[in-house]
């Protein structure tokens, strides 16, 4: 059906826009002898760096605010279709109250997951890893934000 690939490629093109524009919480440093020579570069490839070894040591991030926009506008879209499609059946037409209750559920997860308060947290066990490589490295972690 043109109208179901229609509304799936503007879900795909949302999800991919939500997940690029949202980023976790990060460490913030106190400003120290060694955050400041080593300068504004030089402390953000150290925190990659952290963060690359803390998720090569099996630690994960967590879920931050992207992945909680996704996730709710994958559920809202199942739950549309799958109510649409019971609508459809009623009045005769599966396939398109399937692709419109989609398309509502979709817009109505990404809406609700934009505007919510908050920001999820990283997993302990990535802070942990994460702080602990930049006090190795000198610096002095004031808390994530």
């Amino acid at each position: 059906m043109p109208g179901c690939e229609i509304v799936f490629r503007t879900i795909t093109v949302c999800l991919i826009m939500v997940l690029s524009g949202c980023a976790g919480p990060q460490p913030i440093l106190h400003p120290n002898q060694q955050s400041q020579q080593a300068g504004p570069q030089q402390v953000e490839t150290d925190i990659t760096l952290c963060r690359d070894k803390a998720e090569a040591a099996g630690a994960r991030e967590g879920s931050g605010k992207g992945t909680q926009v996704a996730t709710g506008t994958a559920v809202g879209a199942g739950a549309g279709a799958a109510s649409g499609a019971v609508g459809g059946a009623i009045t005769g037409s599966a396939g398109i109250g399937a692709a419109v209750g989609a398309a509502s559920g979709a817009l109505w997860g990404l809406l609700s997951g934009l505007f919510t308060s908050g920001q999820a947290q990283p997993s302990e066990a990535y802070v942990h890893l994460v702080n602990r490589c930049l006090e190795e490295k000198g610096y002095e972690v004031a808390g994530w934000q």
